[in-house]
């Protein structure tokens, strides 16, 4: 096995002890064994601690640190990555979980692709999405460029890659109110280049609306991520601004644009199609609660 790359993966959790220990059990069980898994408990107050104590001390895969007080998830999520050792990384949330052969197929991938002299700079995989008994899979685009992601966050919330490139990009950005992958990923693929898609759903992507789900779908919180996203990355061009805010008034949040949203669409400069699509989202009937 020391012959294999080893392949790390980060993980916060908090308070979530159940899917949390389906998650842990996900990456210890792949059919890939160098694996690391660094978990960071970020100051969580039920049996979370004292469960991850034991089962690191069964399966030395497993290293867990501990914040006695929340920092926050990509605050954990740095922590790990900056424990991490592998020559490859990945992500893994704690209500989430991987598919036994996820690893296997992203590694497999990697060394097809680069024998046959094509140089991704990451990988990402479809989504297997679950919410009790049903099941439906994701549609996401074969290839993906940071220019891309300025319309949607074409790969959603995991990349897979050599670590360095996500180190070398920076590593997340604690200040965000949203957006966090999508301005970390924008960075990866501005600085390495485009993604490629592994057409497999071996991510499973749990939605099931639960209690102790926390959402980012707050209109304002939506609103600053973009405004902060467009400072950083907008390079003061108008038409980059009407994209990201026609990412904001997606269907994905169901948030409808109000007229001084409007004004700020309009006064970055005329495009046709985009203020016919924002004059959609302020016409469409608001979303039912």
């Amino acid at each position: 096995m020391s012959e294999l790359p080893l392949v790390s993966v980060y993980m916060p959790t908090q308070n979530r002890l159940a899917s949390m220990q389906a998650a842990v059990e996900s990456v210890l069980g792949q059919t890939y064994r160098n694996v690391e898994l660094v978990v960071v408990d970020d100051g969580s107050t039920d049996e979370t601690p004292r469960w991850l104590q034991q089962r690191a001390l069964q399966d030395p895969r497993l290293k867990v640190l501990r914040n006695e007080k929340g920092r926050g998830a990509c605050a954990a999520r740095n922590e790990a990555i900056r424990t991490s050792t592998g020559e490859f990384l990945t992500g893994l949330d704690d209500d989430d979980e991987f598919k036994p052969h996820h690893i296997e197929a992203l590694l497999a991938y990697w060394k097809l692709l680069t024998s046959m002299g094509d140089q991704p700079s990451v990988l990402y995989v479809q989504y297997e999405f679950r919410s009790g008994d049903r099941r439906w899979y994701s549609a996401k685009v074969g290839r993906c460029s940071a220019e891309m992601m300025l319309q949607a966050n074409h790969v959603g919330n995991q990349l897979f890659g050599p670590r360095d490139r996500f180190v070398s990009a920076g590593l997340f950005d604690e200040e965000m109110p949203a957006w966090q992958d999508l301005e970390f990923f924008y960075r990866i693929l501005k600085l390495h280049g485009p993604a490629r898609l592994l057409d497999l759903p071996s991510y499973v992507f749990d939605v099931s609306p639960r209690p102790d789900r926390i959402s980012s779908k707050s209109k304002q919180k939506v609103l600053r991520a973009c405004q902060l996203m467009y400072a950083k990355h907008g390079q003061g061009n108008g038409r980059t601004l009407q994209l990201m805010l026609l990412q904001v008034f997606s269907e994905y949040y169901g948030f409808q644009p109000d007229t001084s949203d409007l004004r700020q669409f309009m006064k970055q400069g005329w495009w046709a199609e985009g203020w016919y699509q924002m004059m959609r989202r302020w016409l469409r009937p608001p979303a039912q609660a």
